[in-house]
C-alpha cells in the first residue's frame, strides 16, 4: 500500500503551493467535515508539551469529522520498553494517521519507516513542518505571493530555521539567517536550501548580522532562545543573543509592509520586544490561528493520497 508521510516539509516537495492553498480552503468552510476524514482516527505521541500543536490537531480532527487520540509515552509501552518500531506496527492496525512529538529525528524516521498509515512530525529537533505550513499560509493571506519576497531570520539556528530554509527555497523566496557565532544554522540544511534555490532562483543569505538580515526584508521571523530541552544553557545563550533581539531599533531596517512572524511561544523581552510582538506589523497570532487550518491541511492531503 502506498503512504505518504510529512516528516520534513520537503516531503510536500512540488505539492506545497497545493496544501497551503488547501488550508486556505478549509479555513473559509471551518466548520465542514470532509470525506477523506469523516470517521477515522488519528494517534497523537507527544514527548514534549506543547498547546499549539496539540490543540491544532486535536481540533482539527474534531472539526473535519474524525476523532483524535492524545498518547502520552509515560502512559504507553513504549514509555516502559517497547520499540518505536513495534509501536508504529501496532498503532497502524488501529488507527489511520499518527503524528509523533519527539525529542529525535531518528525516532519519528523510525515510526514512518515501521508505519503502514501516514504519519506527520509534529516537532522534533530537526524539522517543524506544520508550522511552516501555517506561516506560509499566514505569508500567503498577507503578501499574496511567495517569489521575490526576502524573509529574514534572527536568533538561534535551530530546528525552525532548518524548516524556514528548506520552505523558502522551495517556494523561490529569499532568505537571510542571523545567528551568533556558535549557534549557526545547520550547514547540511543550509547546503540542502542552496541546491533546492538552484532550481527556484531563491537567495540562501547566511550571517552573523542581524542588521543586514533584516535590510529591506518583507517578513521578520524569530523564536526562543532557549528551547525545550536546553534550559541548562539558558544563561549562555541570553548573553550571546543581546545584540539579536527583534526590538523597534532592528525592524526599522525592514519594509515599511513587514509583517512580523513567531512560532511562540514567545519570551518577551528576550527575543522579540513587546512594541514589536504587539505592532500593527505583527501577524503572530494570525499566524497561530493557522495552526488549525494548515493542520487539516495536512491531514487531508496524506489522508487523500
Amino acid at each position: 500500500m502506498f503512504k505518504k508521510d510529512l516528516i520534513s516539509i520537503s516531503d510536500l516537495g512540488d505539492d506545497l503551493p497545493e496544501v497551503v492553498n488547501l488550508g486556505l480552503r478549509l479555513k473559509r468552510d471551518r466548520y465542514t467535515t470532509h470525506e477523506h476524514v469523516q470517521g477515522r482516527s488519528m494517534g497523537m505521541i507527544f514527548e514534549k508539551s506543547s498547546t499549539r500543536t496539540r490543540v491544532s490537531l486535536e481540533t482539527a480532527m474534531y472539526q473535519l469529522g474524525g476523532n483524535a487520540i492524545y498518547l502520552n509515552p509515560n502512559d504507553m509501552q513504549m514509555g516502559r520498553g517497547e520499540t518505536v518500531a513495534d509501536t508504529a506496527k501496532v498503532l497502524s492496525g488501529m488507527l489511520d494517521i499518527i503524528t509523533y512529538r519527539a525529542f529525535k529525528h531518528e525516532n519519528v524516521e523510525a515510526l514512518a519507516k515501521n508505519s503502514s498509515v501516514p504519519v506527520i512530525n509534529a516537532l522534533d529537533d530537526r524539522e517543524h513542518p506544520l508550522q511552516l505550513l501555517a506561516d506560509f499560509m499566514t505569508i500567503a493571506e498577507k503578501k499574496n505571493r511567495f517569489d521575490g519576497l526576502k524573509f529574514a531570520y534572527v536568533g538561534d539556528g535551530n530546528n525552525m530555521v532548518n524548516s524556514i530554509l528548506l520552505t523558502c527555497a522551495m517556494t523561490g523566496m529569499d532568505v537571510s539567517i542571523a545567528t551568533p557565532k556558535g549557534f549557526e544554522a545547520d550547514s547540511r540544511f543550509v547546503d540542502r536550501a542552496k541546491n533546492i534555490a538552484k532550481n527556484t532562483g531563491s537567495k540562501v543569505e547566511i550571517s552573523v548580522d542581524p542588521v543586514s538580515a533584516v535590510s529591506d526584508a518583507d517578513i521578520v521571523y524569530t523564536d526562543v532562545w532557549v528551547s525545550m530541552g536546553q534550559e541548562k544553557e539558558k544563561e549562555e545563550k541570553e548573553k550571546a543573543f543581546r545584540k539579536f533581539q527583534v526590538n523597534g531599533d532592528l525592524v526599522s531596517h525592514a519594509k515599511k509592509d513587514y509583517i512580523f512572524m513567531h512560532c511562540l511561544p514567545a519570551h518577551r523581552g528576550m527575543e522579540v520586544t513587546d512594541e514589536v510582538a504587539d505592532s500593527i506589523n505583527s501577524v503572530i497570532f494570525q499566524e497561530a490561528e493557522n495552526r488549525l487550518h494548515s493542520a487539516k491541511a495536512a491531514i487531508v492531503y496524506l489522508l487523500q493520497n
